[in-house]
């Protein structure tokens, strides 16, 4: 069935809609933000759901955490294979279906995981600290004081990619397509960045024809820093097909992009919500150690991943069979509350506020956690330091969301600076 942006009709309430009826998949249920109620009655009643017909084919929904974590630590049984259907519930798009390390079973995934794992290790982290301060810093700085203006457009975009850029070693001054690029990678046609399916191929093209100059050019060269660079490199990634060269670009662009530019925003945004929990940030900062993971978890800016079932095998008292679409939802594992307290609610210094999986678990878990937090950590520092009381930085009014059932994000976020 096509991959469009038109939607069924869910005017009936969640609580007493016939389950079989609940799909989940529907993209404007996360634009409009009306999920909730959903995959709380799923959590309830059917916490692995089978979906017999949506807009994207047949599907098993898993929301409950633990039943999530044991799809992730049983990656011999759920492949992740882009042969398989890869990582998004969307069976039409180009990019999704591109071979890239996290749509891999192993041993490729683990071999190509590897190489590009030390440009967000623990040594890089600590000499790209100064760099993403002074960044922040900037940003904060040209922020227009007493007038509306958008927080996506003014800060969560342009550090976002200001990163990726750095990661890719890209030209500074077509940066943008970075963003364009992983916008593209994930929308839906219709959903107002890009027309058709044909398009996006156009789009896929001229990305490759970009990055392929980049490569061969640092393939010429002596190794260099940079994620290009490594897997140039690299013994393990130096032949890769150029399918696999492709998806893996659009893998870091998208990771690098999507997830953190929504928490940057959501962070503000549910702060907004909770200006108590903004001023007992303000009077302790050192609770960013857990209101950075607590800001990802409420944000949890992929709502879900995919995996194929390789054999016949059993999850929540369901049979799955082969073959067998399964979606975790981990927009829905991160509000159990049989797992997490109070999960509705947004707490600065939640106890254990990195147990939740918006990084995923296992062999898959997000490679680069560390750059994420890092970089939220920094952005809510110097934010801190500028307006220490609630309502100093105001949200004015309802952000509008991105129409998918993948990224959970933001298109935009109105701002005022009060003096």
């Amino acid at each position: 069935m096509a991959t469009t942006a038109n939607t069924l009709n869910t005017a009936q309430d969640p609580w007493s809609m016939p389950l079989e009826d609940i799909d989940v998949s529907q993209p404007h249920l996360y634009r409009d933000d009306i999920l909730w109620d959903y995959f709380a009655r799923l959590r309830r009643d059917a916490p692995v759901h089978y979906c017999p017909d949506s807009q994207f084919g047949a599907y098993w929904s898993v929301s409950k955490f633990h039943d999530i974590m044991e799809v992730e630590k049983h990656h011999e049984i759920y492949s992740s294979e882009s042969r398989d259907g890869g990582i998004t519930i969307m069976e039409d798009n180009s990019i999704a279906s591109l071979p890239m390390f996290i749509a891999m079973d192993e041993p490729r995934h683990g071999e190509q995981r590897k190489t590009v794992s030390p440009i967000v290790g623990a040594d890089n982290l600590a000499q790209l600290r100064d760099l993403i301060l002074q960044r922040t810093v900037d940003t904060l700085d040209s922020l227009p004081a007493s007038e509306d203006f958008d927080w996506v457009e003014r800060v969560s975009i342009p550090l976002t990619t200001a990163m990726l850029a750095t990661l890719f070693d890209f030209p500074w001054e077509d940066r943008h397509l970075l963003t364009h690029w992983s916008d593209v990678a994930t929308t839906i046609p219709g959903a107002g960045v890009i027309d058709s399916e044909e398009e996006r191929l156009q789009i896929m093209q001229e990305c490759a024809e970009y990055m392929t100059r980049l490569w061969n050019e640092r393939l010429n060269a002596e190794p260099g820093n940079d994620v290009l660079s490594m897997l140039a490199h690299s013994d393990r990634t130096r032949d890769m097909s150029p399918e696999e060269f492709l998806g893996n670009m659009f893998l870091i662009i998208v990771g690098g992009n999507d997830t953190t530019r929504s928490s940057m925003t959501g962070g503000l945004y549910a702060m907004s919500k909770h200006p108590g929990e903004y001023d007992r940030l303000s009077a302790n900062p050192t609770l960013l150690k857990s209101a950075i993971p607590e800001i990802i978890r409420w944000q949890t800016p992929l709502s879900h991943m995919r995996r194929k079932a390789l054999r016949d095998t059993e999850l929540g008292g369901q049979q799955i069979k082969a073959g067998d679409k399964v979606i975790m939802w981990y927009v829905s594992g991160n509000r159990d509350d049989e797992v997490i307290d109070n999960p509705d609610a947004f707490i600065v210094d939640r106890k254990n506020a990195r147990h939740h999986l918006s990084f995923g678990f296992g062999i898959h878990r997000c490679v680069g956690n560390r750059l994420a937090e890092m970089q939220l950590h920094i952005l809510w520092e110097e934010m801190l330091k500028r307006w220490p009381k609630a309502g100093q930085i105001e949200v004015t009014g309802e952000p509008r969301r991105v129409l998918s059932n993948f990224i959970k994000g933001y298109e935009t976020l109105p701002v005022r600076i009060n003096a």
